[in-house]
């Protein structure tokens, strides 16, 4: 792969912050696609999700931490573990927080906590700007350049897109030069079998009510492709921890299975280019969140 740009930048941003603050839509509209589930529920994002944009001039690869929350059993301090251990190894923190939340709210002080230990450059992104009064904003920014050394300040709208051509060009004043890490067309890292199930577990958030907690877990079973009949044969299980959990997501009937089916199956398509035949079972894994073996059965 060559790259005969001069003065060629690559390096990693870490995009963190408290549960629920955007950041996988952030990473989804810096890609112009969809590699991190995105759900109204808190911590969804468990695994570091990397996302790769590459242009002439740069390659930025971007990682995805779970929110940062005080956590409440062991997959908890896996997930904010994973989330601080990944601030040693970037170039850039991109620290990213609700704009309609107070800067001495305890989710965000917690986050800026975690920060006054590591070396590298912060960028603080107020997100959800969208959702405020204009006039509210310049007060903010002012009380967190109170609280922390950041880089720069950026207002924007990850659901928009405002503001983040600003955020960007901020970015890459902090990474360094270098050759491209992946190659060009390359956008994640992760295999499709793994977005795959992220995308099942997306529709479960979406679809269920508030009775079903993070602790779902979504494994592939079966990724086969049939190129003779151009089909991808994929069967899946849900874990949840409960037998009425396990009735919410089958839903009256094999209903709402059926519904996050079909919507999982028609993303996936998008994703694979090519038809999908998809087929969910649900099991139930009593406490699993609570079990470092079960967590690491999951594929955690």
């Amino acid at each position: 792969m060559s790259h005969e740009v001069k003065d060629f930048k690559s390096g990693y941003v870490a995009i963190i912050g408290a549960p629920n603050v955007g950041k996988s839509t952030l990473l989804n509209r810096f890609l112009g696609q969809k590699t991190a589930i995105v759900s109204p529920r808190p911590q969804t994002t468990r695994n570091r999700i990397l996302g790769i944009l590459t242009q002439p001039e740069y390659q930025l690869i971007f990682l995805d931490t779970p929110g940062i929350h005080k956590a409440k059993n062991i997959l908890g301090e896996f997930m904010v573990k994973a989330a601080v251990d990944t601030l040693r190894e970037v170039d850039v923190v991109l620290l990213t927080i609700d704009a309609g939340l107070h800067p001495s709210g305890k989710d965000t002080a917690l986050v800026i906590e975690k920060l006054h230990n590591i070396p590298t450059p912060v960028i603080l992104a107020i997100n959800k700007i969208d959702l405020i009064k204009k006039e509210t904003l310049l007060p903010l920014i002012a009380q967190y350049k109170d609280i922390y050394d950041f880089k720069a300040i950026v207002p924007v709208s990850a659901l928009t897109g405002e503001g983040v051509d600003i955020l960007l060009t901020d970015i890459l004043t902090l990474i360094p030069a270098g050759v491209p890490y992946y190659p060009s067309d390359m956008i994640t890292d992760q295999p499709e079998r793994f977005i795959a199930a992220e995308i099942i577990r997306e529709k479960i958030f979406h679809l269920t009510g508030q009775e079903i907690p993070y602790a779902t877990a979504v494994i592939i079973d079966e990724f086969k492709e049939n190129t003779e009949k151009q089909i991808i044969f994929i069967s899946a299980t849900i874990y949840v921890e409960k037998d009425s959990q396990k009735g919410i997501v089958i839903g009256k009937g094999g209903s709402l299975l059926k519904k996050i089916g079909e919507a999982a199956r028609k993303e996936i398509e998008v994703m694979v280019g090519t038809k999908v035949f998809l087929r969910l079972w649900v099991k139930i894994r009593k406490g699993w969140a609570k079990s470092p073996e079960i967590i690491k059965q999951l594929g955690y």
